[in-house]
């Protein structure tokens, strides 16, 4: 099968996509398009074994990018065709079809009531994206929330597949000792005193994750803590956020490490994971911290709502506010929560919330195969409109 991607930076549905290749259980064989920019998960995918085929698309008209990509699912003779992201869905899927190819599915990653992988959504957009979702077979929701949007847009219920991300919990397993001595590591390389109290964010830096309430609470934070804030990802509110720190007075105590493929010790660097952003699809970044055993602070996590409270005990949801995540941290850091259970082994990896099996990728790439192998050339049903 060929997966088909917008671009192949490190951002988490393209994290989700390698993830779950390296998952999928045997007997899937996969290679994968991207339409630009061919990032750092391009090259961990080429990495574990994946062909990358990169269309060099110019920019968002450059539709000269169709009969390429129609050459290439052509030419590889796919079973199946999977679209991730917005100009990947419409691109992909009617070169798929184009190209002859009967099995067509796309998730939507990053979907709200009224924007698109955080760009507002208008009337034109989104008669495209429905266009588009009908020369389809199925619209892989990543929760709850997003089918609800999908459904809400206009998509038939029976069209629509709800799928979660998965978190590779495997990652994540560093002994008492290791932890120790990766956290001092990785404290070292980003500048970050080992005494300091850490308080860490997850994301693209857009102004959708609201990770600027996270500068003003760290300026109303008292001396003493000595908290830093550590932004992990990459992004256009980079220097903004740079430049309110400089105006609020803790600019030494913003520390930026851009694009990171090393999730797992960046959070063993940490004390406690915030995430201020309001709309998320998933929230991904909250279930990462508590795989890693740390305190989590969020604004909005869909992934959480689905389950009972009692499936992260170490998650807390507060408003999006500079005030209320003062309050939150302020509190964390007088209370810190013990990462271990009184039944944990001693020495080894902090114990995993019910969550965080829930949302296992291994779990995850079992249910996809299963609705390949449903979906399968031979029993896949024409879309809407189109007679079998």
């Amino acid at each position: 099968m060929l997966h088909v991607i917008t671009g192949l930076a490190g951002g988490g549905a393209e994290q989700q996509l390698l993830l779950t290749l390296r998952h999928l259980p045997p007997g899937i064989d996969c290679e994968v398009a991207t339409l630009t920019n061919p990032g750092s998960v391009a090259s961990a995918l080429r990495a574990d074994g994946v062909t990358v085929h990169d269309l060099r698309m110019r920019g968002n008209r450059d539709l000269a990018v169709l009969p390429r990509l129609t050459r290439l699912i052509r030419r590889g003779r796919y079973d199946v065709v999977h679209t991730h992201l917005y100009r990947a869905g419409l691109y992909g899927r009617l070169a798929a079809r184009l190209a002859g190819v009967r099995t067509v599915l796309a998730t939507e990653h990053s979907l709200h009531a009224g924007t698109i992988e955080g760009r507002p959504v208008g009337t034109g957009v989104r008669t495209l994206y429905l266009a588009a979702e009908r020369l389809g077979h199925t619209t892989v929701a990543v929760s709850r929330q997003v089918a609800g949007t999908l459904g809400d847009w206009g998509v038939p219920a029976q069209r629509i597949a709800v799928l979660p991300n998965g978190i590779d919990a495997a990652r994540y397993e560093l002994l008492a000792l290791e932890r120790l001595l990766v956290r001092q590591s990785v404290r070292d390389q980003c500048g970050l005193p080992l005494g300091s109290w850490v308080v860490g964010a997850v994301g693209r830096l857009v102004p959708g994750k609201r990770f600027g309430v996270l500068v003003e609470a760290l300026a109303g934070l008292p001396p003493e803590l000595d908290a830093r804030l550590l932004l992990v990802g990459e992004g256009p509110q980079r220097a903004a956020l740079r430049a309110l720190a400089a105006d609020l007075g803790v600019a030494d105590r913003l520390h930026c490490t851009g694009e990171r493929a090393d999730l797992p010790e960046l959070l063993a660097a940490m004390d406690v994971l915030a995430a201020p952003s309001e709309q998320e699809t998933f929230g991904l970044a909250v279930l990462e911290g508590l795989t890693a055993g740390l305190p989590v602070c969020h604004s909005g996590c869909p992934a959480l709502e689905a389950l009972p409270a009692e499936a992260a005990p170490g998650a807390r949801k507060i408003a999006s506010d500079p005030a209320a995540y003062r309050a939150a941290l302020l509190d964390l850091a007088a209370h810190p929560p013990a990462l271990r259970s009184a039944g944990a082994r001693p020495g080894g990896p902090p114990p995993r919330p019910p969550a965080v099996a829930h949302y296992d990728i291994t779990r995850t790439a079992s249910e996809l195969a299963a609705l390949y192998q449903r979906l399968g050339p031979a029993g896949v049903p024409a879309p809407a409109g189109r007679e079998t």
